[in-house]
Order: structure tokens, then sequence, then C-alpha cells
């Protein structure tokens, strides 16, 4: 594969995650000579990691509830994905010999579900296109010239490039590469970076540490979390510390800030939300003979061992042995077990992270409206989202879009 024309301009690509990589592609395709600068020995770190249990893409739901996801961010983000949107990722995966399907979530994965052939791909092609990957190079800022400063194993050097494009990630999951240093650079060129913060996390809370011991790594299945009028169904997991997994990632921004603004989080926990508290109640009332109380619950109620746990926790706080509930008052915990939630997992073992640099010092092409010639896309940006594919639609469209503006900035500024 050859670009499509030749240019004179050079453009460096900070970051090979799917936002910096995409953003190679398109100017490589231009004809840009491109140079792709990264930390890590190799690229895609964290996508690889994205795609460990089943690399989800995208999402097959209509466009407005898609970008409704965005919360905030949206209406910062409908154009880019517009632009290139979940049906275009599809064909772009197909393009690079990765065919995709739609599972009955309506997420989107590749056939081959793992992240490593469509990366062993698309690394194929973007060296197919010459472009010029620089590993291990740490972005350092920027010197008085405006060049761009890396450190490398073999002492800090410098590079120079037409345009640059950052797309550096948050700060989940260091080790891979994004840690968030680059917030001081910018932040020292008077650029509005709002502080990051975990997102799609898990959460410390007041469970004993007898419950979190004795169930720690146990899943809580098919629940439903409600808090201050939202809603997730799916699963959660006892951790060392407290809860996290799929239903709580989808509740986790305003859970995180009603913590920031509260120093607490009140969720309830729907433990069998397929049935309403009179049918619960039906099967309590029920002669239990030599049963024991925990037997009842798994046999009558079907709860698993940890989701009997927690009941047990709220009826200590509560202050009243379980077994001592009525039929009728047990029934409404089932369907509303309190859990106080204290504070967010660590950063770095967060799935995503919110905060990033202010769309508002982003015009309409995803340059910094105080450095010309200077774009920045993916998670480097103010914008969060729930787990489904949104996180990497998102950084794939930005990518693209951030591409678009520097073509589009070479060409009518620097010709």
């Amino acid at each position: 594969m050859k670009p499509d024309t030749q240019t004179p301009f050079e453009a460096a690509v900070i970051g090979a995650g799917p936002a910096g990589l995409m953003a190679a592609e398109i100017l490589a395709r231009a004809g840009v000579s491109v140079t792709l600068f990264d930390r890590m020995p190799a690229p895609g770190r964290k996508f690889l990691l994205a795609g460990r249990g089943g690399l989800n893409l995208t999402h097959s739901e209509e466009p407005g509830r898609f970008l409704a996801r965005y919360r905030e961010a949206a209406p910062w983000l409908r154009e880019a994905i517009e632009a290139f949107p979940p049906a275009a990722l599809r064909a772009w995966c197909e393009e690079l010999g990765q065919e995709t399907f739609v599972g009955t979530s309506g997420r989107v994965f590749p056939k081959a579900m793992k992240s490593s052939p469509l990366l062993r791909a698309w690394l194929r092609r973007l060296a197919a296109l010459n472009v010029a990957f620089k590993p291990r190079h740490r972005w350092a800022g920027w010197d008085a010239e405006g060049g761009l400063l890396f450190d490398t194993p073999d002492g800090r050097v410098q590079a120079a490039a037409d345009a640059a494009i950052f797309a550096l990630g948050g700060a989940s999951w260091p080790r891979l590469g994004s840690d968030g240093h680059w917030t001081a650079h910018f932040a020292s060129r008077s650029i509005a970076v709002s502080p990051l913060k975990p997102a799609n996390c898990g959460f410390a809370t007041e469970l004993s540490d007898l419950f979190r011991a004795r169930f720690e790594g146990q899943p809580l299945k098919g629940i439903e979390l409600h808090f201050e009028g939202a809603n997730a169904r799916g699963d959660a997991v006892v951790t060392k510390t407290g809860l996290e997994g799929g239903a709580i990632y989808a509740l986790s921004a305003p859970l995180r800030d009603a913590i920031e603004r509260d120093g607490e989080a009140f969720l309830t926990i729907d433990l069998r939300p397929g049935l309403a508290a009179a049918e619960l109640e039906r099967a309590l009332a029920k002669p239990r003979g030599k049963q024991s109380f925990s037997n009842v619950l798994r046999k009558a109620v079907k709860l698993s061992p940890a989701a009997a746990g927690l009941l047990q926790e709220a009826a200590f706080r509560a202050g009243a042995p379980l077994a001592s509930w009525t039929p009728a008052a047990l029934a409404a915990l089932i369907k509303a077990v309190p859990v106080c939630l204290t504070a967010t997992a660590g950063i770095e073992r967060a799935i995503s992270t919110a905060g990033g640099i202010a769309f508002a010092e982003l015009d309409e092409r995803f340059m910094l409206r105080r450095m010309p010639g200077t774009f920045a896309a993916g998670e480097m940006l103010d914008w969060e989202a729930p787990t489904g594919g949104y996180l990497l639609q998102a950084c794939f469209s930005t990518g693209a879009a951030a591409a678009r503006g520097a073509l589009e900035w070479l060409k009518k500024d620097r010709s």
C-alpha cells in the first residue's frame, strides 16, 4: 500500500494507542511523512489489554442514543463521531481482514474476539504506508523553539515536525503507557486541563472486612443497581476493598461525582430484579421445615452465597438478625440492599479516565487554539463514556478528526 499522493509535510504523532494509530494512518494515506512516537517498546499495549476478554470495538445502537452516552461531551464529539461512525469503524476493520459481528447486547466485536489479529494487520498497513515508529520515546515537553523533546534510553532527543498530534491517553494502567505525565506540560502552556479521575472503576465500601475476606473474587450475578434515578443491570464482583464490575462501571460517573461532593454515595442493589417483591415474599413465607435459613435463601430465592452475605451485612447494620425479619421486610431488603461507597478505587486500575484537555481549548479541527499546528485526540480530551464500545469508538473517531484537521491546516496554513 502506498500513500495516495506525496506531500512535503512531516507530522509527529505522539502516542501509539488507537487514536494515535488512526491519526497516523490518515495522515500517511494523504502522503504526509509520519513519525509515531511512544514510550513503550511496542505500540498498542493498552489496546491489547482491552481485547483480553473480547475486543468490544463499538456499539450498534441508534445514533442519538449512542451520542448521549458521552453526557456533557456529546456536543463536542458529535461531529467527529458522525464523520467516523460505528459503521465506518466496522468497515475499516473488515478492510483489514477482520470481520465483525453484533452480539446479543448490541455490542460489536471482531469475529476473532481478540485485539492482536487486528493490531498486527493494522501495523502491517502502517508499515506499508511508511509510517516510522520510534519506541521508547517518552515525551518530555517542548524546547524553547517549540520543538518536541523526548527522553530515550540514549538520552534526550529533539524532533521537529510541521504538525503534531498528541494522543497520550489518560492515566489508567500506567504500566501500559498512559500515566498522565503530559498534563503538567500542557498546563505550563496555560492550556486548561481538568484533573484526571478514574472512570469505569471500582469502589471502596463500608462492607465489613469479614465479608470482603470471605467473598473476595466472587460475583454478584444478574443484579440491578439504583442510584439517584439511574439504574444498571449486570454483574459485580466483590474485591479486597469493595465492589467492581460491569454494573458498577455503568454508574461510576455519578457515583464518583457524589463521593467527591458528599464524601460518600449510597446505592441500592436489587439482588433479584426479575422477581417482584410480592413473589419473593410468598417464597419466603413457605414453611422451612428443617432447612437452615441460608438454604432457604439459596433454594427458595436462589441467592448466591455472596448475595446472601450482602443481606447479612445489611441486617447487621440495621441491628436485627436476618432470620428475625418478616418475609415482607426481607423481600423488600432483597429488592433494595443499601450499600455505602466511600471512595473510588485507584486510577491505575480504572478502565478509563475522566478529565483532560478542555474542549474549549480546541477549535473545530481539534487543534489547540493557543498552539497552532498542535492537535489532540483520544482519552487526553475531557470526556468519558461507559464500557460497551463507546470508549474505543471515540478514540478512533477523534484520532481521525485530528488527522483531518491537521491535513486541512497544513494545506491552508503551511502551503
